[in-house]
């Protein structure tokens, strides 16, 4: 079933709002495509897109990104500006302590990632819980269309198993250059669902920056075969599995901007979107257990038994004490740092958008690869770093300031 399909099925017996008046210099006019989208709950038209996009924010700070202005409004933009420098910070604390985390955990990751998946349902849906009794959730955000949700759930699920099945086939180097196929498949995505514009300086720069993270992780990575004596069906297979993470990231914001227009202007709670999504990302997930459980090379029927092991690695108890060490803190720190960092996302496309999020945490790849080649607890040594290295981050850099780019003035939107 299609996207459009699945986002139609709540949202097409409720009237669609009138729209406020737009502001000076805004155009009206709907291109083919876009047309159709009024009946799916969509972006209805150019003048729609743009109202929503101009309510937030330009944040040019810390990192570089940002989304279209709230009226000028400094408060919005030191907002913006916060949250993306909080993400960016989460980020690269997250790889670092994922990294690690795989110390202790090294035999046992798909424990760890299992673990990950369905401990956030019960996290998530307790916090939904306490903000729900404290008044801060309604029960109109608790009764927000759950089709979106499940498809939330189904991609980054199919996402999680096809970047699995890739990975079990590519070369190490290849997988987070390939992956940064996710920004190009944001960008693509936000046009066709949200119907967003973008201007060609935007659009470079997103380029430029998955050129800096390539460069980056290829001279900061270690070395052997890349994708010489690869089949492509799997570099497809890798890049699908971020389209679908691609595709998640965006309905996400798409539910922030219908669920505004559901609740009068208010946007719904980060907590809503975390925990039905994760719920169903769990479900998926779980129905497809046997199957990635094999890719891992996990017999179902060892699966019990590999869970047992796992779970006494990951407390440090039973006959693993000797081979798990900085168990339970590390992964329990990785766990802690993880929760944050993706609340942290969230509440950067709640303000901004989805690919203004990705450009902030995209940042944070260099910055890691930087943190990782210095000498950690548990993983003394170091590495040195190239020059292309720093080549790649002063791309990405350049990429970043390229969105950031102002409008000219006879693009800008004005206030009446």
């Amino acid at each position: 079933m299609s996207i459009s399909l699945l986002l139609l099925s709540a949202s097409a017996s409720l009237p669609c709002p009138s729209l406020p008046p737009l502001r000076r210099g805004t155009r009206r006019g709907l291109t083919p495509i876009r047309a159709s989208l009024p009946r799916l709950g969509l972006a209805a038209s150019r003048g729609e897109t743009r109202l929503v996009e101009t309510r937030r924010g330009r944040a040019p700070a810390a990192v570089g990104v940002s989304a279209e202005g709230d009226d000028g409004g400094g408060g919005v933009r030191t907002g913006i500006t916060a949250a993306a420098a909080a993400t960016v910070v989460l980020a690269v604390m997250n790889r670092v302590l994922y990294k690690l985390a795989l110390v202790p955990m090294k035999d046992y990751p798909f424990f760890l990632a299992q673990v990950l998946t369905f401990g956030y349902v019960i996290v998530y849906f307790s916090i939904l819980f306490i903000r729900y009794r404290a008044g801060i959730v309604s029960r109109e955000m608790l009764a927000l269309p759950k089709s979106r949700f499940m498809l939330i759930g189904l991609l980054e699920a199919m996402g999680v198993a096809s970047g699995m099945a890739a990975a079990a086939m590519l070369p190490g180097p290849s997988i987070p250059v390939l992956s940064q196929s996710f920004l190009v498949w944001q960008l693509i995505l936000s046009v066709v669902i949200l119907g967003r514009k973008y201007r060609a300086n935007q659009i470079l720069g997103c380029l430029l920056v998955t050129t800096g993270v390539i460069l980056s992780v290829v001279s900061g990575g270690t070395g052997g075969p890349f994708l010489s004596d690869v089949n492509f069906f799997w570099p497809a297979v890798l890049m699908a599995s971020s389209a679908c993470q691609a595709g998640a990231s965006v309905i996400k914001e798409f539910v922030f901007i219908d669920g505004a227009k559901r609740l009068e202007g208010k946007r719904p709670d980060i907590f809503v979107v975390n925990s039905f999504g994760s719920g169903f990302q769990a479900l998926f997930v779980f129905l497809l257990l046997p199957f990635l459980s094999n890719l891992k090379g996990i017999p179902l029927a060892e699966l019990p038994a590999y869970v047992n092991r796992g779970a006494a690695c990951f407390l440090n108890i039973g006959g693993n004490l000797n081979g798990c060490p900085g168990a339970p803190l590390l992964p329990l720190l990785f766990i802690t740092m993880n929760m944050a960092f993706n609340i942290s996302v969230l509440n950067l496309v709640k303000m901004s958008t989805a690919l203004v999020a990705s450009l902030t945490s995209t940042l944070a790849v260099p910055l890691s690869i930087y943190v990782l080649s210095l000498p950690l607890p548990y993983m003394p040594g170091g590495t040195s770093l190239s020059t292309s290295f720093l080549v790649g981050v002063g791309v990405l850099v350049l990429g970043l300031l390229l969105y950031n780019l102002p409008q000219n003035s006879a693009d800008q939107v004005k206030n009446d």
